[in-house]
């Protein structure tokens, strides 16, 4: 019988998000969290800033009390989650750039092979003046680059050392 059947050809078509096929998020239990790490809440990586449990009465789960700061946007998010249920926590990657030049908006930036990196806005406020700053004075600079969940976002900029 074997014999008669042809071997079926299956085909799969495996779709990934990250450059690494890696998934933007994994699955955490609340209880296992904690202060300083990060966690998805209302579909936003955040920071975790102040977590406390409640224990509830008699035959009640105890719940987390979440308080996190969005990591690209700095707005504040509460989570109230029983203790056993899982979280999502995002996976977030930190990279230095060597910094080139701004243009239109966005960051020229050097990646360690010496290719071209050029889709990261140039940040509001304190790190996007001070990487004007070390522009116009022509200094060699490194920008830091978070991200997670399909975003990006330079966070820091720090002077390179000189070879």
């Amino acid at each position: 019988m074997a014999d008669n059947q042809q071997d079926e050809k299956l085909e799969y078509n495996v779709e990934s998000q990250g450059e690494s096929g890696a998934s933007a998020t994994f699955p955490m239990q609340c209880s296992a969290l904690r202060k300083n790490g990060h966690v998805v809440i209302k579909g936003r990586p955040c920071k975790i800033v102040d977590m406390s449990t409640s224990k509830t009465g008699k035959h009640g789960h105890a719940k987390v009390h979440l308080v996190a700061i969005d990591i690209f946007t700095g707005k504040k998010l509460e989570e109230l989650c029983p203790s056993t249920h899982n979280m999502d926590v995002p996976n977030v990657s930190r990279t230095e750039y060597q910094f080139s030049y701004i243009e239109d908006g966005f960051l020229n930036l050097i990646k360690p092979d010496g290719s071209e990196k050029s889709d990261v806005r140039v940040p509001e406020g304190d790190v996007g003046d001070r990487i004007r700053e070390y522009e116009e004075a022509g200094t060699d600079i490194l920008v830091t680059i978070i991200s997670a969940m399909g975003e990006e976002a330079a966070i820091s900029v720090k002077e390179a050392p000189k070879a």
